[in-house]
């Protein structure tokens, strides 16, 4: 019988394994700024938020609850400046599930493409394959994709690995060539609000989208805003059409959010305080690995979001890799984001401030 995972490649973080051994016999520990995981304390707000709905005895709802679908819309609306409705909202087990799973729930099928940034995160591959359909990347949709073929075009702005993030005249010209075309636009936004150096817009901002949402969804997570990795809680929305869809599948495979997850969802969705504690961290370790790496001959590109550095030192990004292990600094291969990351490594800053330091110290 054949197997799903036959069609698919290595898990690309075991090939890490070695380095990360390498790396953690460094006197001091290891520096692990490979995964981009949150590691500062869930917020109180949320912990509390949890542990008051943990007797939830019932099976919840795939739709959510109403007061969850009502935090959803109220946040595009504060942070966004995005109108959606509670009803054209849906949360997520975590934004993960969604992008390998959403091929699947779309009925994609072999012969139907699944398009993503030629730099991009692993899992839209992963999805494209899962489902038959034909994986493709794109420096430009507009101009590097065949319109007729492609039923699925992913976005990630701010972009994972890069940092990349698209303006709203950019996501204008490509939400108008999708919609003429009828191509189902879904935006990756997780790190919407880690913008450094710009302002990150999303697709269903009125400046790029007009008045409606047709032809587009926007996906969420609170991971990396809120800490909640750990939790499991994202959210996406746009087209009611698509949203229905979605909704009706997931109610038939059991893909619920566990009930005291969506009462810690609203609260990290209506408190704004420990986001800005945290950007304030993330802001502060940023700029110290970048005046480190930079200092150690190292060319920082895009990395205007998100919460990584995107570097270069002009050689194989497995040296890169090689090198910095010797020092006890865990990275990601560029190459695990596509071809074009080849002589690049991903730097995370989800690391704690005392192992910033230090490997500032070993940089130095």
């Amino acid at each position: 019988m054949a197997r799903v995972s036959d069609r698919l490649p290595v898990f690309p973080w075991d090939r890490l394994e070695p380095y990360k051994a390498a790396a953690a016999a460094h006197p001091d520990g290891v520096v692990d700024l490979s995964v981009g995981t949150p590691v500062d304390p869930v917020p109180a707000v949320v912990r509390r938020a949890l542990t008051e709905a943990a007797d939830s005895p019932g099976y919840p709802l795939t739709y959510g609850t109403a007061a969850l679908r009502e935090a959803i819309a109220a946040w595009f609306t504060r942070r966004l400046s995005a109108a959606v409705a509670p009803a054209d909202v849906l949360p997520l087990i975590g934004s993960k599930e969604l992008v390998g799973l959403l091929p699947l729930l779309l009925d994609l099928r072999e012969g139907d493409q699944v398009a993503y940034p030629a730099l991009a995160y692993p899992t839209y591959e992963i999805g494209a394959l899962t489902a038959r359909a034909e994986p493709v990347t794109y420096d430009d949709p507009v101009t590097d994709l065949d319109p007729s073929r492609v039923r699925l075009l992913w976005l990630n702005t701010p972009s994972n690995p890069t940092g990349r993030t698209l303006g709203a005249a950019e996501l204008r010209r490509i939400v108008e060539w999708a919609r003429e075309h009828g191509v189902l636009v879904v935006s990756d936004e997780c790190y919407v609000e880690l913008g450094w150096e710009t302002e990150p817009v999303s697709v269903l901002h009125p400046e790029v989208c007009g008045a409606g949402h047709q032809g587009l969804i926007a996906v969420h997570s609170l991971s990396k805003r809120s800490n909640f990795a750990g939790y499991r809680g994202a959210f996406l929305a746009g087209d009611p059409a698509v949203v229905k869809e979605l909704l009706a599948v997931r109610k038939h495979l059991g893909l619920i959010v566990p009930a005291p997850v969506q009462n810690a969802m609203i609260a990290a969705l209506g408190d704004q305080a420990h986001v800005d504690e945290q950007r304030e961290r993330y802001a502060r370790r940023r700029a110290a690995l970048r005046t480190a790496f930079e200092g150690a001959g190292f060319r920082i590109e895009h990395s205007e979001a998100s919460l990584y550095l995107w570097a270069t030192r002009g050689e194989p990004c497995w040296d890169t890799v090689g090198d910095l292990a010797e020092h006890g600094i865990l990275v990601a291969p560029g190459e695990f984001y596509g071809p074009g990351g080849r002589e690049f490594v991903r730097i995370a800053f989800t690391a704690t401030d005392e192992r910033v330091a230090a490997a500032v110290a070993r940089l130095g």
